[in-house]
């Protein structure tokens, strides 16, 4: 049984339909104990690292999330939710994010290394480039997925990145070290292969395999 955190700034709907497609059982809840009786959770987002954080620690699943990890669950963050597993980001001003793995998150600056300037947020259609072997690329291929962020994880432990994408400079896409499992993109609007990846997460968990 699969767990999605609502904390009121996650796509809910798509992510739940994407879960309904692939015919996993899961539930939608921001209670703590019904959220621990969970398999795994996926913890998706949308708008401000600082605002999520601030909700997730009024509602102390910051702590619950640390603690459940810890305990042995597995965990999916996707877009925001990938963001906040690192340990700050400079969104709107300094803040701490979960610290379940190691890195920050920056913002796009617009200017490419020749100093053309790029559109941001990256919004659109970029190829995978997978970095190592994975559990959760098992049987996937290089492939579009969607992306639409501002911000991007910038970190010097690439021991957690999975695979990146090619927007003027390298961007981590998935990453994972243990039970733990991020997705920039949104896996939901990527096509197969972005249902792929999420069958994958399922299939980890089911399994208690590792990345």
């Amino acid at each position: 049984m699969i767990g999605i955190i609502d904390y009121g700034m996650g796509n809910l709907f798509s992510v739940s339909k994407a879960l309904e497609r692939l015919g996993a059982s899961y539930f939608i809840s921001d209670d703590l104990a019904e959220l621990a009786k969970a398999d795994g959770l996926i913890l998706p987002g949308v708008g401000s690292f600082k605002d999520a954080m601030i909700r997730l620690k009024e509602m102390k699943l910051d702590r619950f999330i640390e603690e459940y990890v810890e305990n042995g669950g597995f965990l999916l963050g996707i877009c925001l939710g990938m963001q906040l597993l690192f340990d700050e980001s400079e969104e709107n001003g300094f803040s701490e994010g979960l610290s379940l793995l190691p890195g920050k998150i920056g913002r796009f600056s617009g200017i490419a290394a020749d100093n053309t300037t790029y559109k941001v947020p990256h919004m659109g259609w970029n190829k995978l480039q997978y970095c190592r072997e994975a559990a959760i690329l098992e049987g996937c291929y290089e492939e579009h997925v969607y992306f639409v962020h501002s911000y991007y994880l910038q970190t010097d432990n690439q021991e957690v990145v999975i695979a990146t994408a090619n927007y003027y400079e390298s961007v981590p896409a998935i990453v994972g070290k243990g039970r733990v499992f991020g997705m920039q993109f949104h896996p939901e609007k990527s096509s197969q292969l972005g249902m792929k990846l999420l069958k994958n997460y399922l299939q980890l968990v089911e399994k208690k395999v590792e990345a």
